[in-house]
């Protein structure tokens, strides 16, 4: 049977798979409708009765990537050693970045983040963090501080994923990025 009259099952569930190879093998800026359709092996216009647009493909890539993190936060936070949580989900938010730097990049754009699903996605990911730094809702403070956590992850991840900042040669990325996050927490503790 011809791969372009194949039906598929869930079309929008190979279609978000193909999305994600792509986007992993050749980044978001080369991503298109018709490039997802051709490796989904549907027609060009398959696509089209799922994501009305290559910018709707974009929002359901950035809440799947925010899905994905939030659990993987999750799971890390679960594990965390009391006193260890910020740490913990830093390292595992880091890692999901490292994993997937495509994607990655798709969730903190600034393409996606007026979509309704995205911004509530990344709000459970912000919940997760509100939860590691024990946030009362409502409390200035605790707000600018997970505002803060959030800030040192993406920036950690960024930066380690373009290369710009690497760990020495004698510690692992998880390791440092522990140290990064431990030192910073404890030098801002510091009184005066």
């Amino acid at each position: 049977m011809d791969r372009s009259t194949y039906h598929h099952g869930d079309l929008r569930a190979s279609l978000l798979t193909s999305a994600l190879e792509l986007i992993e093998t050749s980044g978001p800026e080369h991503l298109s409708l018709r490039a997802v359709a051709r490796r989904a092996g549907v027609s060009p216009n398959a696509p089209y009765n799922h994501y009305a647009d290559k910018d709707a493909l974009l929002a359901a890539l950035a809440t799947h990537s925010f899905e994905q993190l939030r659990e993987r936060m999750i799971a890390a936070l679960a594990d965390a050693e009391s006193g260890d949580e910020i740490v913990a989900i830093t390292v595992a938010a880091v890692r999901h970045a490292l994993e997937h730097p495509g994607l990655h990049r798709v969730a903190v754009g600034t393409v996606c983040s007026d979509h309704l699903q995205v911004r509530a996605a990344e709000d459970a990911v912000k919940a997760v963090v509100a939860t590691s730094v024990a946030v009362i809702p409502g409390d200035p403070e605790g707000e600018a501080l997970c505002t803060g956590v959030w800030a040192l992850t993406q920036g950690l991840s960024l930066l380690l994923m373009d290369g710009s900042l690497q760990p020495p040669a004698d510690e692992d990325t998880d390791d440092f990025i522990r140290t990064v996050v431990r030192t910073t927490l404890t030098t801002l503790n510091r009184p005066g």
